[in-house]
């Protein structure tokens, strides 16, 4: 546990994920510092650790069926999410994955960014996605 800048304690939650990379590499799939919600970059990975198959769209389902996943567990929900990152490797994929985004935050709105990239981990995803989330009570 650390201390704000305001002395108070800051607690950390931590939510693991399917990702066979999480352990190996050391990270979280999503944390909880306070009000905030940070998720990992999310890949397109079923339970059993394999891809998931289909085009773009079905793959940022899953990555966002993930993301949401952990948000859920960290006391969040799909209204609390204020900011969006996707990475594709081919542009003509934007209009699916986008299309995915809309379905899930048209009204919610959050900030957002998607960018081509050369690869991803896997040959074979197509989309990986960040989010973060602000938990607003009151």
């Amino acid at each position: 546990m650390s201390e704000s800048s305001s002395g108070s304690p800051v607690v950390l939650q931590a939510a693991s994920g399917v990702s066979p990379y999480e352990a190996v590499y050391g990270f979280s799939r999503a944390v909880r510092v306070g009000d905030r919600i940070l998720v990992s970059g999310t890949a397109p990975v079923e339970p059993d650790g394999s891809s998931t198959r289909g085009d773009a769209a079905a793959q940022a389902r899953r990555c966002f069926a993930i993301i949401l996943q952990a948000v859920e567990e960290l006391g969040g929900s799909a209204a609390d999410v204020v900011r969006t990152r996707m990475f594709i490797t081919d542009a003509a994929d934007a209009d699916q994955v986008g299309a995915v985004h809309g379905e899930l935050f048209r009204d919610v709105r959050p900030a957002a960014t998607m960018v081509v990239v050369s690869a991803l981990l896997r040959d074979e995803w197509r989309v990986e996605i960040e989010a973060e989330a602000l938990l607003v009570h009151g």
